[in-house]
């Protein structure tokens, strides 16, 4: 009975350096506002307000932002743009994404 308490309380441990070790970076948006600007205003256009056939990007949260980004990365396609958006995503560090999303949170027309 205490080997399974024991083994209870090291998968407990782990689980919690795990939780607490993922690193979080907060974002930096001005950064993420010149990232946009360089790659993705030209479909996105100015502060992510969208454009013919790109949607509007500005004004969602940052865990949305940071997770559509993720989840374009990896190679998943989520939409009718999938192809364009994962090209241009491979290239992104994790802090180019919390950057962009920093920014995308309360973008605002210039």
């Amino acid at each position: 009975m205490n080997k399974i308490y024991l083994g209870l309380g090291i998968c407990f441990a782990f689980l919690l350096i795990l939780i607490y070790s993922t690193p979080s970076y907060g974002g930096n948006a001005k950064l993420g506002e010149a990232k946009f600007k360089m790659n993705c205003k030209q479909c996105h256009g100015p502060a992510g307000m969208g454009m013919a056939s790109y949607p509007k990007v500005s004004g969602n949260t940052i865990d949305y932002t940071r997770n559509r980004l993720q989840t374009y990365r990896a190679g998943a396609e989520v939409g009718p743009n999938s192809a364009l958006m994962i090209m241009m995503a491979k290239p992104l560090t994790d802090e180019d994404i919390e950057n962009l999303s920093a920014y995308l949170k309360d973008a605002k027309r210039d």
